[in-house]
């Protein structure tokens, strides 16, 4: 780390601060989400993962992963990337119960894909 002016503790926290900022900027603060829009993966269902029930959740990331021109990967794996991805991306903002369903919707994918062993 470079020497600043001033204590360790205060280049600190301005860095925090200055990373907070950046980050509260419309563009810098949402990749995730265009990555959900825009990925190579799948043309997904609009609030795909917002469905109530992990059996619909899994059924329409089938139905886009078997239907989409720009996925990479097999469907399975394209369809399962994007259920991880969007999981781990809402972290600890992600309520128990939607983590719930989400996890849950794994196991249907699994099964809609014939992929349980």
């Amino acid at each position: 780390m470079p020497k600043t002016h001033g204590t360790h503790k205060h280049a600190r926290r301005k860095t925090a601060s200055r990373k907070a900022r950046v980050t509260k900027r419309g563009a810098a603060r949402k990749w995730s989400a265009r990555v959900t829009r825009e990925s190579d993966a799948l043309d997904l269902r609009h609030n795909v993962f917002k469905l109530d029930s992990p059996k619909a959740i899994a059924r329409s990331l089938k139905r886009s992963a078997e239907h989409s021109d720009r996925r990479k990967s097999d469907p399975y794996r394209s369809a399962m990337s994007m259920l991880v991805f969007y999981i781990n991306r809402a972290g600890k903002n992600l309520p128990a119960t939607r983590k719930k369903k989400l996890e849950a919707a794994k196991g249907e994918l699994r099964k809609a894909f014939g992929k349980t062993g």
